[in-house]
């Protein structure tokens, strides 16, 4: 990837795809500073595109829907990570709150940062 200035969603969608596959990289390598100038611009686009004033913030279930629907995750990828597909719908359908045995894997397995499913979140009211 040639990198270049973010300026629509679907530039954004390819530097997070490409930040997903340099994740980890050592510092002081090319990997590694292509990795950090990637981030800094994704950054910079978030920032002009959802301004922080009017950014609502995001609980851990949003977060976990936008990495389904927006980065090429799935519920089923969801469910295997969680042990089984009820326990990843129950989580999606906010009847189940997330462990921190579930925020772990997630964070391994999609490199999700655990400080954005650790937040609070409330169930729906139960029928």
């Amino acid at each position: 990837m040639e990198i270049r200035p973010i300026r629509t969603d679907k530039d954004h969608r390819v530097a997070l795809a490409e930040i997903e596959k340099l994740w980890g990289a050592s510092n002081d390598t090319p990997e590694g500073d292509k990795l950090d100038i990637l981030v800094t611009l994704v950054e910079t686009y978030e920032e002009r595109r959802w301004p922080l004033r009017s950014r609502r913030r995001f609980d851990p279930v949003d977060v976990l829907h936008y990495a389904i629907e927006e980065l090429g995750h799935s519920q089923a990828e969801l469910a295997d990570i969680l042990g089984s597909r009820s326990r990843a719908s129950e989580v999606l359908a906010r009847r189940r709150l997330l462990t921190l045995e579930m925020i772990q894997k997630i964070n391994a397995s999609w490199k999700i940062p655990a400080d954005l499913l650790v937040q609070p979140y409330r169930l729906a009211a139960a029928r």
